[in-house]
């Protein structure tokens, strides 16, 4: 009998959460809407466009944001730092959306910002009946405490890559197993190494071994979902055993700074000419690119030439980083303009 009691105080624990949760997306669209209309002059049409809703919800939010004198000679809210990052990234790279998360402090951690927002994001977007690719890595990984769980029907998640040798807590396979589950969807895994020994045991394992219906799937995604990872200590590699420091070593020589899928780049966005491209078992950067929503999920001082990187190879149309990185990469590409 002790137990219904606390049952029911988790229970309104939850309820009074994602009502915070859906009071912060509502001041956050609101203020982003005020920024459009007051300081870039954009019209109620224009802004209705950018944030997918219609002209008389800007109006009301508009209105809403007058009412709470956020409006006045400049928009006054915590959040106003945070929505002229977002738009500066926005225009800067060409994004349909950027999501910065704030930070407690300049040298903090900045994979549970990224992650809670991550979470939060993917929770409002998943729909019944998408096909949704998905990467892997810490950020990914950390983000699933913070996925709404809910049933979607005709869900399919298609992991992007083959998986790792040494059990891992942050492993291809896993995450994209775990993503499905929190959807109650289905999971399409690449049952091989992530990295092989030659182009034709690459091409066997495709032609052969049943793995063109999943390389298929990838061609009509309707999102990818990915992190990257960077160069200086290529974790991804190290952690399954893949990559020697020699071939970190020729990697950098040939400018890598960063991976997509185990595939390296340089600062350009363009793949390095290293055999170890060709022998990725993953889903290669072109199909990806095919898909309407491409989400890239990464940050950290570490990252940024690979973030710029990725602008390019990637061309993801939703950014999610958090605010230090923002302002490094927006320093880096004003410095290239």
């Amino acid at each position: 009998m002790a137990r219904k009691p606390r049952k029911s105080s988790e229970s309104a624990e939850v309820q009074a959460g994602n009502h915070v949760a859906s009071e912060n997306r509502s001041d956050r669209l609101r203020i982003r809407a005020a920024w459009m209309y007051f300081i870039e002059q954009m019209t109620q049409n224009e802004i209705a466009d950018v944030l997918g809703v219609g002209r008389v919800t800007v109006v009301r939010m508009l209105a809403e944001a007058r009412a709470r004198a956020e409006v006045k000679i400049a928009i006054e809210s915590e959040l106003v730092e945070i929505v002229r990052l977002e738009r500066a990234l926005e225009k800067a790279f060409g994004l349909e959306q950027a999501i910065v998360a704030p930070l407690s402090a300049p040298e903090a951690d900045p994979i549970p910002a990224i992650a809670a927002k991550t979470g939060s994001f993917v929770s409002e977007t998943m729909k019944s009946g998408m096909r949704v690719g998905v990467g892997w890595g810490q950020t990914l990984f950390s983000s699933l405490p913070f996925i709404n769980s809910k049933s979607l029907s005709d869900f399919k998640v298609i992991s992007l890559l083959g998986g790792v040798g040494v059990a891992r807590r942050f492993n291809p396979a896993e995450f994209a197993w775990r993503f499905a589950q929190v959807f109650q969807g289905d999971g399409y895994l690449i049952p091989t190494p992530a990295v092989v020994d030659s182009v034709a045991t690459k091409v066997a394992l495709v032609e052969r071994c049943g793995l063109q219906e999943i390389f298929q799937l990838a061609d009509s995604l309707d999102a990818v979902l990915v992190s990257i990872g960077g160069i200086a200590s290529a974790t991804t590699f190290y952690r399954g055993g893949f990559l020697k420091e020699a071939e970190r070593e020729a990697l950098l020589a040939r400018g890598a700074v960063g991976d997509l899928l185990f595939h390296f780049f340089d600062k350009n966005g363009d793949l390095v000419d290293h055999p170890v491209n060709d022998l990725v078992m993953s889903v290669d950067v072109k199909r990806l690119r095919r898909a309407p929503m491409r989400i890239l999920t990464s940050g950290g001082r570490e990252k940024i030439e690979a973030l710029l990187g990725a602008m390019n190879l990637f061309a993801p149309t939703v950014l999610i980083t958090d605010e230090e990185s923002a302002r490094r990469m927006l320093e880096a590409h004003r410095a290239l303009a």
